[in-house]
């Protein structure tokens, strides 16, 4: 039995792309999230962050950003940094506070460091990484997979269009 046949009731009210029930989108989620794998989850959510139906792919990281934990936003801040580049940083708005950090040899951010950096400079770096690496918004969503509780934060409609990405893809296998 697949994953559209286990879930099939609630994958159907986002099939085609039609009239989503964004009201419920949380809860169905969530039992999509805790049946498929990272990979499907991570379709849907590429899918959310290139929709013109959200915001941009910027601020939609640094909201989750702000809502990451200390190793999550270390995670997501190092993904950030080695698309566009360590000695790209300091040419961005903000990104010099980054690039102090990377300073003395460093290869990586820490949770600790990254608990102090803005939401605005994540959004920043993310919207100039999507920029010289379109591959990032897959990156970010292959990271994002393996934190459902944090997508949730997205609201009903951003997860109602990851649900259609996954329904469609189910349809398709």
């Amino acid at each position: 039995m697949t994953l559209f046949d286990q879930l099939s009731g609630v994958l159907k009210q986002y099939a085609g792309g039609g009239a989503q029930d964004t009201a419920n989108a949380t809860e169905h989620y969530e039992q999509v999230a805790g049946a498929a794998p990272s990979s499907v989850i991570a379709e849907g959510l590429s899918a959310v962050f290139k929709s013109d139906q959200t915001p941009a792919f910027g601020n939609m990281l640094g909201s989750l950003f702000s809502q990451s934990s200390g190793e999550q936003k270390a995670g997501l801040l190092n993904q950030l940094i080695s698309s566009i580049g360590p000695g790209n940083l300091a040419s961005l708005a903000g990104g010099g506070a980054l690039a102090s950090l990377l300073g003395g040899g460093a290869s990586s951010i820490t949770p600790q460091q990254a608990q102090n950096i803005s939401p605005d400079v994540v959004q920043q770096i993310a919207e100039h990484a999507q920029k010289n690496d379109p591959s990032i918004i897959d990156k970010a969503s292959a990271f994002y997979a393996e934190h459902p509780t944090l997508v949730k934060t997205l609201g009903g409609a951003a997860l109602s269009i990851a649900l259609a990405k996954v329904a469609e893809r189910q349809r398709a296998a």
